[in-house]
């Protein structure tokens, strides 16, 4: 008995600082990740902005539910294997010879415990391209704060599209950069 009651005392005292770590860590972070690819910037641009193609490439996307637009934004739903994401396109410039596009995504439900917006920046990089993806993130949720932070890493979800991307493009992975 004794050792229960350590136990469930040690488990409480652990989730505890979890959530003091959580509240004293910051609701915003920013996190950015570069990688460089062989394909064209129109090639890169195609793939980040054909929503309908998720599933076939993206290991984080189940299906697609393409949604009405809001104010003229394109919108649409990500179902991934435990929860469904919103988002609305913000910012949409593709890249022009010579210079690079700017794609602005926002998680558009208020109703999850985080939110934020990613951008795309494509650019022209000698015969292939630059994907710089940026990450404004925002935490809600103390225990989320802490495991996005110290657990997860706020730069796995685009360490995950890069890879992703890459197999998508036939290159084995992204260069970083």
């Amino acid at each position: 008995m004794r050792w229960i009651i350590m136990t469930v005392t040690v488990l409480a005292v652990m989730v505890g600082a979890i959530v003091v770590i959580g509240f004293a860590l910051p609701e915003n972070h920013t996190a950015a990740r570069t990688a460089r690819y062989r394909a064209s910037p129109e090639q890169v641009w195609s793939a980040i902005t054909d929503v309908t193609a998720f599933p076939s490439w993206r290991s984080d996307v189940k299906s697609i539910e393409s949604l009405s637009p809001v104010d003229g934004r394109q919108s649409w739903r990500e179902l991934g294997s435990d929860e469904a994401i919103t988002y609305r396109v913000m910012t949409a410039t593709p890249p022009a010879p010579g210079a690079p596009g700017r794609l602005v995504t926002r998680i558009a439900d208020k109703t999850l415990p985080f939110g934020g917006e990613w951008e795309y920046e494509v650019s022209p990089e000698g015969a292939g391209s630059r994907l710089t993806i940026t990450e404004r993130g925002e935490v809600y949720n103390p225990v989320y704060r802490f495991m996005s932070r110290f657990v997860f890493g706020h730069t796995a979800s685009i360490d995950t599209y890069l890879r992703n991307l890459s197999s998508k493009l036939g290159e084995a992975s992204p260069a970083d950069g």
